[in-house]
Formats: C-alpha cells, sequence, structure tokens
C-alpha cells in the first residue's frame, strides 16, 4: 500500500509539473516555413477594459495593415484558441485576426465579475465596444465580424444593431432556434444509431428527454456531447471525444497560465449557467428581420449541434443587401477549422468585396 501510494503521488506530482511547465501564459511569434519570426507580424495577448471589466483577446497578423476579423467564439463561455493548434486555419496570413475571449470567458474569467452583468444585451454592447477598440488601433473604418455556435447567436443581433461598425457578416454553424435544433438532433441520433445497431445508445436517448414545453433535461445534457461527436456530427468531423478533442488540446495550450486554464472551465460553466435557457428558448428570426450588411453562412453538412435545416430556414427569412448560404460537405460544427482552404478562399472574396 505504501508503493502504491508512493506511485501515485509521484503520478500526480509529474501531471502537475508537466501542466505548470506547459502553462507560462505566453504565445509564439509567427513564423515562417524555415522557422524565423516574420518581420512586422504581431502575436500578442491584449487586456483592455470592455464595459467596465478587464476582458482578454489573443491578437496574430503576418501584416497587422490587413482588414481585421474579429472572431466570436461558442459555448457560452468556450474560447476557440485552442482548436487553432489541432486544426490550423491560416486565418493570419490574410487577416488580423481577433480572437477575443467574452466576458467572464478564458482569460476573461474572474470570480469577482457580477452575473447580473451577464446578459445578452451586454454581451452585444461589449461585442460593440471591441469592435471601436479594434477599428481605433488598427485605423480601419469597419471590420469583417464571424459569429460561431454560440457566437452567431450573439453575432447576428451585433450585426443588425451596430451595422456601421462591419464591412459583413458570416455566422458560422448559425443558430437559429437551439431548442428545435435540439429536438431534431435527438430524432436523427436515435435513427443513426438504431441503423448501427446500437441499442444501448437508443435506449439512453430515448430516455433523455428533448421538448419544446419541458426544454432539455438533464440526462440529455450528459449525453448530448458524447453521442454527437461517436457519429462525427460534433465540434469537428473527426473529433470522437470532447477529453481528447477539446479538455486535453485546452490543458496543453502555453497561451494560458495554469490559473486561466483553470479558470476556463470555471468560466464555462458560469456564462452556459447563466444563458442557456434563454438561448435555447430564443427564436432569432424574431428578433432580426434584415441586416444592413452582407450576409454569409458557413454550414457543415454533418452538423448535429446547430440544424442545417434552421439554419436555411433562418437565412431565407433574412434580408440583405448581399447574402450567400456556403454549405461544407466535408464538415460537422466548424467548417472554418476542417475545411479551412475553401473557408479562407471564401473570407478572402468577401473582404475584397469590401475593400
Amino acid at each position: 500500500m505504501g508503493w502504491a501510494f508512493l506511485f501515485l503521488f509521484a503520478l500526480v506530482a509529474t501531471g502537475a509539473a508537466f501542466l505548470w511547465l506547459k502553462s507560462p501564459g505566453t504565445i509564439p511569434p509567427l513564423r515562417d516555413a524555415r522557422g524565423a519570426q516574420i518581420p512586422g507580424s504581431i502575436s500578442e495577448r491584449v487586456t483592455v477594459e470592455i464595459g467596465g471589466v478587464p476582458q482578454g483577446m489573443i491578437i496574430q497578423s503576418v501584416d497587422p495593415s490587413n482588414p481585421v476579423l474579429l472572431f466570436l467564439h461558442g459555448g457560452p463561455g468556450m474560447p476557440e484558441f485552442f482548436l487553432q493548434n489541432t486544426h490550423p486555419t491560416g486565418l493570419e496570413q490574410d487577416f488580423t485576426v481577433v480572437w477575443w475571449e467574452q466576458r467572464g470567458a478564458g482569460i476573461s474569467w474572474s470570480p469577482d465579475l457580477d452575473p447580473g452583468d451577464l446578459t445578452i444585451d451586454r454581451l452585444i454592447l461589449d461585442t460593440i465596444e471591441v469592435a471601436d477598440f479594434l477599428r481605433a488601433r488598427f485605423g480601419q473604418d469597419r471590420i469583417l465580424l464571424l459569429g460561431h455556435s454560440w457566437g452567431s447567436f450573439l453575432g447576428l443581433q451585433v450585426a443588425a444593431r451596430a451595422p456601421d461598425r462591419f464591412t459583413s457578416y458570416v455566422g458560422m454553424a448559425q443558430v437559429a432556434h437551439q431548442l428545435r435544433s435540439e429536438i431534431m438532433a435527438r430524432e436523427v441520433m436515435i435513427a443513426a444509431y438504431r441503423q448501427r445497431g446500437d441499442s444501448g445508445m437508443v435506449r439512453r436517448l430515448e430516455d433523455a428527454s428533448v421538448s419544446m414545453e419541458t426544454g432539455m433535461s438533464n440526462a440529455y445534457l450528459r449525453l448530448r456531447d458524447a453521442a454527437t461527436h461517436r457519429l462525427g456530427g460534433g465540434t469537428t468531423r473527426d473529433m470522437t471525444s470532447v477529453i481528447t478533442g477539446v479538455f486535453l488540446p485546452v490543458m496543453g495550450l502555453p497561451v494560458y497560465t495554469l490559473r486561466e486554464k483553470i479558470g476556463l472551465w470555471r468560466g464555462k460553466a458560469w456564462s452556459r449557467g447563466l444563458l442557456w435557457e434563454e438561448i435555447l428558448r430564443t427564436d432569432l428570426g424574431e428578433q432580426v428581420e434584415r441586416l444592413e450588411i452582407p450576409m454569409h453562412f458557413f454550414i457543415g453538412a454533418h452538423d448535429l449541434t446547430a440544424a442545417p435545416a434552421l439554419s436555411r430556414e433562418l437565412y431565407d427569412h433574412l434580408d440583405a443587401p448581399e447574402r450567400q448560404y456556403h454549405v461544407f460537405e466535408n464538415s460537422a460544427h466548424s467548417p472554418l477549422f476542417e475545411e479551412p482552404d475553401r473557408a479562407r478562399e471564401i473570407l478572402r472574396s468577401i473582404a475584397a468585396s469590401a475593400r
């Protein structure tokens, strides 16, 4: 027993030391194919007071004069810079890309935050303030806005309220009415697992209720991520587990300190607890009728998180001076990370049109 305890203690201590060493809280410079730092490039963490509280962002660009792209992450409360390591986009080659970590998320998390301030309206105002900071810093009258998943729920409303700040709006895995999407996803998954002959998963999904009347049961919430990822309909088609696909990559990311990594998960739980029910119940088609700027949707054909059929329904409902609906046939919930070459080509075209 004594040797077993010592072995376990050594294992935990080694793991803690490894995590600490992998958590300096710094971001490496951008380098070329030879490994040399790219002259004039930027790769930095920035903290700015937004809406009265410090909020963090990661900014990268090989050329800071390139168009600014503000990325609104999903969740709520789940920063996505870690996907740049596992599924590089190359956005920094064409844009000054800003990975803002929203109020209460990631490096913007603090236990001193007031829960009463975490509202949809406050986050809309925060986004507009972030956009104004970036416009001033980089000397650009308007910037490109890209929202992913929950970020698309936020981004569409931001684009409708403050079109004068943005050249275009891009909604990736565009949320429309999330509770309806969850009901549809559950039905699709039951049919898929039944076809696979997985009676155990079929039974678990059938016992986990989701309805317009009662919302999402705790049983469904516990099962949802595993069930979608096993079918290739989760964050990315090749991600089979949120442990290996999300948790471990985040914990190994050097851009965060160990304290910030712990805070990231606290912030995710905090944000979800305060916002999730409102997101579930809101029909965005009732909130937004028209955008005054060009609108593009990036939709993964295999997405089981934001139903493509509902994204299309919302797209057809919205009016905009220019709009395009882009289906990514080899993607699930994150086309930019799953098919980056095609996504970047479209984004470059959007930026060129804005010029």
